[in-house]
């Protein structure tokens, strides 16, 4: 199985991808691509820009979740939104594939600094990534990371552990079947 993952973040220390590598010691056995939004950095998107075509790297992007069988995503979330950099590469990539997560299993993930654990983009996402194509199989939202969570250990809240290995475990069997 090959798994595309990412941080809604271009942050050099972007709490989300912290997130992300936790969940994929879980998949240790699988092909993984952990990719990083700073390769993707094209031009804001503009209607009079993308007259003049698209840059490549809104294709390469959609090249790497068209070669992967599931995605794990943490998105960062930036004045109740999606970052900047993910919108613009979300922007740009819509414009040539509407389906731009290609109806693949999603666990989808969220974490900040505060107490709602960017409760506002994941429910953002929920909303509208699956007319994007997301097929999204299991969110986890971890509030409050700095409190919860260690760089070395990972998610060290037992409530928020037990959870995510729960929502982990019910994303295998829903990927399997």
């Amino acid at each position: 199985m090959k798994i595309l993952a990412f941080a809604g973040s271009t942050s050099s220390t972007s709490i989300n991808r912290e997130l992300v590598k936790f969940v994929l010691k879980d998949f240790q056995t699988e092909e993984i691509n952990l990719i990083d939004l700073n390769d993707f950095t094209m031009p804001v998107f503009s209607v009079d820009l993308e007259k003049k075509g698209f840059p490549d790297e809104a294709h390469h992007f959609l090249k790497v979740i068209e070669d992967c069988d599931i995605i794990i995503c943490s998105l960062a979330e930036h004045n109740r939104s999606y970052s900047a950099a993910f919108k613009n590469i979300f922007d740009w990539a819509s414009r040539i594939n509407v389906k731009v997560f290609q109806n693949k299993p999603m666990f989808l993930m969220t974490t900040s600094p505060g107490g709602y654990g960017g409760g506002n983009v994941m429910n953002t996402a929920k909303t509208f990534f699956p007319q994007f194509g997301a097929d999204i199989k299991e969110t986890f939202s971890l509030p409050k990371f700095y409190e919860n969570f260690d760089f070395e250990s990972g998610i060290i809240n037992p409530e928020m552990l037990n959870e995510v290995k729960q929502k982990l475990e019910s994303f295998k069997n829903q990927i399997k079947n």
